[in-house]
């Protein structure tokens, strides 16, 4: 499975760090309580804290900065912005023509460019009470510095950046932890969350992996075959004596068919300098560790594999004795491998700065806990703390591991997730005014034949950075509107970011249809839910849906034994009591499914792998036993990562009869009436 984090980190994976116990630190001064005027979790308003309108923005390209710079700029940003946005920074690279660029004309608001943006921290310094220091050498430190920033009105930064811009040190967290990162986030959730907003919960990685530049990586080994059935699986020795030349080595394995999500799974590993064994392990494994540079872009498969799909990756790191002519690494391999090897460190880690103005603007308690283990019953006790439908807003750590555990914990706990790690500019997004339409989109019924009627969607528009980034881009292609295809997008983009959904609703064309994503408003499996809460969910999401116009719903349920479930008749009903639903995608993979829950007909969608010949190949495999006798309906997945609006227009060349292609809202109204 291809994450999506993988591709929305870009070339910043993200690490954890070191932890550590908050010691000795007396409770902050006394200072203002959460934002006042913002309604709660649930309430007939808002979900999400509400920003005045902007009226100016001073702005800067932020993109070549280092993640420390980046951080003192959002966190200022924050604190700034609180009470009217003026502050708003370019992330994406492409200046003028990049992602940040293009929202930020859209506003069109009067704007002042700063050509250094660190110039910033001068002009608004009379706005800040002074600076937080973190400890480099603890990095979740970051995290409780963010949270204390926002209730003591600063910026986070370390002890240089505080002397460099002259800031005074409102408090000082170093030496203050040790490794026990349960401690750290109990000290900070019993000691800072009574004066945090109780509207939402915030999870943010304290550090990001930043790629080296100018780097070149010498490849070693390539499948040139699309093998997705292990039939390659083999030991294979590799001769990565071509990238000696420093102290180590850094071999990297990655997907060599990056569009369809099957990469390589590596079992057992060992290395020989001049014929010597210098290392000797098992993946998951004590004895993988000291080896393992860069594994976050991974996972770890039934068999104690690692593997990595999509554009992800994972480095190992060798250190042969000096002088060594020759260097070997054998491991026990299949599928699509790509394996390169370098003799430089490819990434350095920094802090990672996204998200941290909205966090500190909304006062948010921000943590990082990994939902498994000591780490997941703590981060049981924050939702515990909050009421039904407070979202979780960020993200959470172990790759596609740690979103199925997160989001599956967070339901448990009544909490809807609002992936927005990679969010840049929310404090500002969410006040921009911008006109939403809650018309649902009209169309023409047709008559029911004997084909194949077949509705695609993009996925992924549960996430909110998605929306603002990869979307954008997407949507920007000169051929969105050849063919018809539906578009995920969170409807709680009316409170987080009501200019993106008002410019995808303005812009779309007949042949684009805006669904909600993953399963209404915010990401959850509502079978996970406690069944006196789930119904709360359901009333939020119909609030959201109606008010956004989306009448259809691409939605997850919950896994038992590593593998999805169907929705129950209860959750059906309770999409039909309370959400406009006139149907219901559910992911499946399989294509398999098809009942009626509630009333509601929910059908499972179909993800077949590689671009348009093979995905209609695929297809063709799929209605192989069809009759002709009746229409037979199919919900395809189009992955948001590897495709684009020209691959679906260049799939729906390749739709000849039987098939039909249609938008969501006539496919599913011809299966009601069939079903």
């Amino acid at each position: 499975m291809v994450s999506r984090r993988t591709f929305l980190a870009g070339s910043g994976a993200l690490t954890a760090g070191g932890l550590g116990i908050f010691q000795g630190l007396p409770a902050a001064a006394t200072g203002s309580g959460p934002q006042a005027g913002t309604a709660p979790a649930g309430s007939a308003g808002r979900l999400l804290p509400a920003f005045g309108r902007p009226q100016h923005l001073h702005y800067g390209d932020v993109s070549k900065l280092s993640g420390g710079d980046q951080t003192l700029l959002t966190t200022l940003q924050g604190v700034v912005n609180r009470s009217s946005p003026e502050l708003y920074f370019l992330f994406a690279e492409g200046g003028s023509d990049g992602v940040d660029a293009r929202w930020l004309r859209d506003t069109r608001l009067p704007t002042t460019r700063y050509a250094d943006p660190l110039a910033l921290v001068a002009k608004y310094r009379h706005r800040i009470r002074g600076a937080i220091i973190h400890d480099p050498d603890v990095p979740d430190s970051l995290n409780v510095a963010t949270t204390l920033a926002g209730l003591e009105n600063a910026v986070v930064a370390d002890a240089a950046q505080a002397k460099a811009h002259g800031l005074r040190i409102v408090q000082d967290l170093r030496g203050k932890f040790d490794d026990d990162r349960v401690k750290t986030y109990r000290w900070q959730l019993e000691n800072l969350f009574p004066r945090c907003t109780h509207q939402l919960l915030a999870g943010l990685p304290p550090t990001m992996v930043v790629q080296a530049e100018g780097l070149t990586w010498k490849e070693i080994a390539r499948e040139t075959r699309q093998i997705r059935d292990s039939s390659n699986r083999g030991m294979y020795t590799l001769d990565v004596s071509p990238a000696l030349g420093q102290e180590a080595v850094y071999v990297r394995f990655q997907d060599s068919f990056g569009d369809d999500g099957w990469g390589p799974s590596v079992l057992s590993v060992s290395a020989k300098a001049d014929g010597v064994e210098i290392a000797n392990f098992k993946p998951g494994t004590d004895a993988e560790t000291p080896y393992l540079f860069d594994g976050l872009n991974s996972s770890i498969g039934g068999e104690g594999n690692r593997f990595s799909d999509g554009g992800g990756y994972f480095i190992y790191k060798f250190t042969p004795p000096a002088g060594t002519t020759s260097l070997t690494v054998t491991v026990e391999m299949w599928n699509q491998y790509l394996v390169t090897a370098t003799d430089t460190a490819p990434t350095r880690v920094e802090p990672f700065p996204y998200f941290r103005d909205y966090v500190v603007a909304t006062k948010a308690l921000v943590s990082w806990l990994p939902p498994n283990g000591p780490t997941g019953e703590l981060l049981k006790e924050h939702f515990a703390k909050v009421g039904p439908t407070t979202p979780y807003a960020g993200w959470f750590s172990n790759d596609v591991a740690g979103e199925w555990s997160g989001v599956d914990l967070a339901a448990q706990g009544g909490s809807e997730v609002l992936p927005a790690d990679f969010y840049m500019n929310g404090t500002v997004l969410s006040g921009v005014s911008a006109p939403i339409s809650d018309k649902v989109r009209k169309f023409t019924p047709i008559q029911p034949k004997n084909k194949v009627y077949l509705t695609l969607t993009f996925g992924e528009g549960d996430n909110v950075q998605y929306c603002q980034r990869h979307m954008r881009d997407l949507w920007d292609d000169p051929r969105r509107g050849e063919a018809p295809v539906n578009w995920t997008v969170s409807p709680l983009l009316a409170d987080i970011g009501p200019s993106l959904l008002s410019h995808y609703q303005r812009t779309a064309t007949k042949n684009d249809l805006l669904v909600c994503g993953p399963s209404g408003a915010g990401y959850t499996y509502p079978g996970a839910w406690p069944a006196d809460q789930v119904d709360e969910y359901m009333k939020l999401s119909g609030r959201y849906m109606r008010s956004t116009g989306m009448d259809l719903v691409y939605a997850y349920n919950h896994r038992v034994d590593d593998r999805w479930v169907p929705f129950s008749e209860e959750i059906g009903r309770s999409y039909a009591d309370h959400t406009p639903l006139r149907g219901i995608i559910q992911s499946w993979e399989g294509g398999d499914l098809l009942v009626r829950r509630g009333g509601l007909p929910v059908i499972g969608n179909f993800s077949p792998p590689g671009k348009a010949a093979e995905y209609k190949a695929a297809l063709d495999a799929h209605i192989a036993e069809w009759d002709g006798k009746s229409p037979l309906f199919i919900a395809g997945a189009i992955n948001a990562w590897s495709w684009t609006p020209s691959d679906v227009a260049d799939l729906a060349k390749l739709l000849t009869a039987p098939y039909e292609l249609l938008l969501g809202n006539t496919f599913f109204d011809l299966l009601n009436r069939v079903l």
